[in-house]
């Protein structure tokens, strides 16, 4: 459901989320992958994670780190820094799967979302997963970017035209993991590519070019494992600092994007 009349605050032009699904090697271990794509996800928490981070900070840039509940037993003091720093935690399952059952989906939403509030010192708001909208409503997680389905920021209500639940979308032409990635999820090796950095830029500059003119938004979905290698990370950097030469460019967190959105554009039903 788009939202009527959205408008950003006065002087932005565009919003542009830079988001950070740090799962480490929790979804390697789940798809029992071969040890050397659970090596990759070791170096996102070690390394990647660090990297990414540090240019984010040097450059002012707050982002949205969508985190399993477990990675704050596996690497606190990467939490700890980035909420130090300003960052935003978020949701992204308990150690990356959606439990069919409904009370182990329960059990596994809740014991995320603890462990992440006690990092985070405060309640946590926004989830990129599956979980069930009810569900996730009533634990006070009221925004979600799990969808490619529309552009710009929209309501989205569950099967039964109930639990509305503000989606920030993203895009895969923005997630770096397909364009980085060797042997990604199990696929064939001849399925996959290693871009060159120069080219992911040319076309993540277009697409924010594209929204730009049109005052519109962009949610960039970034693997500390993928993207925390040097020249990837310079890259980003390379785009931050174009970007922030064109006026009404803001970069805020998901959280503080939604809470604009909850203040100025509440969900009204049907008038929507």
């Amino acid at each position: 459901m788009p939202i009527k009349d959205f408008a950003y605050p006065d002087g932005v032009r565009i919003a542009v989320n830079f988001t950070l699904d740090f799962d480490a090697m929790l979804l390697r271990r789940m798809l029992n992958e071969p040890w050397g794509q659970k090596a990759k996800g070791e170096f996102g928490g070690r390394v990647g994670i660090w990297r990414i981070l540090s240019m984010f900070e040097a450059n002012g840039v707050d982002v949205t780190l969508f985190t399993p509940g477990r990675i704050c037993e596996l690497y606190p003091q990467v939490l700890e820094h980035a909420v130090a720093a300003g960052h935003e935690l978020a949701d992204h399952m308990w150690e990356h799967e959606v439990p069919k059952d409904p009370a182990i989906e329960d059990a596994h939403l809740t014991r995320a979302l603890a462990a992440l509030e006690k990092v985070a010192k405060r309640p946590i708001t926004g989830t990129r997963s599956s979980h069930t909208p009810a569900l996730l409503r009533s634990k006070g997680v009221v925004y979600n970017s799990f969808t490619s389905a529309r552009t710009m920021p929209f309501y989205e209500l569950d099967a039964d035209g109930e639990n509305p639940m503000l989606q920030l979308p993203f895009h895969y032409a923005l997630d770096d993991a397909m364009y980085f990635s060797f042997g990604w999820l199990a696929t064939p090796n001849a399925a996959q590519r290693i871009l060159d950095v120069d080219e992911i830029f040319d076309i993540w500059w277009a697409a924010f070019e594209h929204q730009y003119k049109r005052g519109g938004y962009l949610n960039f979905l970034l693997h500390p494992f993928v993207s925390g290698h040097a020249m990837r990370v310079d890259m980003i950097e390379r785009l931050i600092q174009r970007m922030q030469t064109l006026p009404g460019v803001w970069f805020p967190t998901c959280g503080a994007l939604a809470e604009h959105i909850f203040t100025h554009h509440p969900y009204c039903g049907a008038e929507e």
